[in-house]
């Protein structure tokens, strides 16, 4: 599953929303930010592209210079692998920022630097008295060799339990490996500071231990990336067909039972010539939560998809005033139940969303999804997720 990085670019209509941080980085460089106004009808600055490298979206997420993604297009069908993965590329960048955190409050319990802070009350080790990055960049510089040996030292026992695995085939060894590795190789400064700090003291394999513990459960947490993936696209499906039906019915009215007409790939394609005539767009969102100090939004990661219509600036002038005559909210669960027969075939989206669900429960991440509708031109899923 740790394979987001096959391809070198995707070619998707992307915009990215940067942090304060991201922001200040891009003017040093001289770039010029472009003011944005996103799906829900908030105005932001950041970057777009047409084309880019998963890689560097995936570093700028993990160096905290981006906090939304949007994506907006009439059709996502043609463009499913692209979209499937980006979408891991945020989950799993999600995932190795959380793993970072998790493995720095773990080693910062152990009784290896519990000692060393009662013995040094002058040079404690904690989050307080963290070294600046610049400082921490100094510490490590020219200890490539060590920091390859520390490495080595943690990876080798999980190493040795993939391949001594009877039930993964070749493939799935060689994936695990492949993610064991990337994991910690996203370890921050800070955790490889206080690693080489105490890499020949007799009692380092506490730290080691430490970080493989943490390492096996988001090992097994990486799983969700493909799940996510999956209920985004059905999601997006349903909410294009939604549309090109509703044009369908716009185009050849009196026809009787016009449904059928989209999956007609020549009338289809005069639909969606249709939807963008008339700016029916579907759009998605990822947004990533707090940094690691943000109380209650440390691992948080929103997705929202709009099925936004022409009529989304009027409605959002007046949602106060339409919020408690026109919301109808619900569950994801009652959403696809409650979805009338004609709109299509809602037994794969509770298929996915069954196995994502059952999946955040076994992997201890908090899933919450709420569908907002607004009269019957505006949906908004929103997917929420706590790692």
């Amino acid at each position: 599953m740790a394979t987001t990085g096959k391809k070198r670019t995707m070619s998707l209509p992307l915009k990215v929303i940067l942090t304060e941080e991201g922001a200040s980085a891009f003017i040093r460089q001289k770039k010029r930010l472009q003011r944005f106004r996103l799906a829900d009808n908030s105005e932001e600055y950041g970057i777009s592209f047409t084309e880019f490298s998963p890689a560097s979206i995936q570093q700028m997420i993990l160096l905290g210079y981006i906090s939304k993604m949007e994506v907006a297009m009439p059709e996502f069908s043609s463009s499913r692998s692209e979209i499937m993965d980006l979408s891991k590329v945020f989950v799993y960048s999600v995932l190795y920022k959380q793993f970072s955190c998790d493995v720095l409050n773990e080693m910062l319990n152990t009784n290896i630097l519990k000692n060393y802070n009662r013995k040094n009350p002058a040079a404690l080790i904690n989050l307080q008295n963290r070294p600046t990055d610049a400082v921490l960049r100094s510490k490590l510089l020219g200890k490539d060799a060590m920091v390859a040996q520390i490495r080595e030292k943690i990876l080798n026992p999980v190493w040795d339990s993939i391949v001594g695995d009877t039930k993964l085939s070749n493939e799935e060894k060689n994936v695990q490996i492949l993610m064991s590795e990337k994991y910690v190789n996203r370890l921050g400064l800070f955790e490889w500071y206080i690693l080489m700090k105490f890499f020949k003291n007799e009692d380092f394999e506490e730290l080691s231990y430490a970080i493989r513990r943490v390492l096996q459960v988001y090992m097994e947490k990486s799983c969700l990336a493909e799940y996510i993936a999956l209920m985004i696209m059905e999601l997006a499906q349903n909410n294009e067909n939604e549309n090109l039906k509703a044009a369908a019915h716009y185009l050849y009215r009196g026809l009787g039972n016009v449904d059928s007409l989209i999956f007609d790939p020549e009338i289809r394609q005069k639909l969606l010539q249709e939807l963008i005539k008339t700016n029916k767009n579907v759009y998605i969102s990822w947004r990533l939560g707090g940094g690691s100090t943000a109380i209650g939004t440390q691992g948080k990661m929103q997705i929202m998809l709009y099925n936004k219509s022409d009529e989304f600036q009027e409605f959002k002038e007046n949602l106060e005033e339409k919020k408690s005559a026109d919301l109808n909210k619900k569950s994801l669960v009652d959403f696809y139940k409650d979805s009338p027969e004609e709109v299509g075939d809602t037994s794969l989206g509770l298929y996915y969303l069954t196995y994502l669900d059952d999946a955040c429960r076994k992997y201890n991440v908090k899933f919450e999804s709420i569908v907002n509708q607004y009269q019957s031109d505006l949906t908004v899923i929103n997917l929420v997720f706590y790692f």
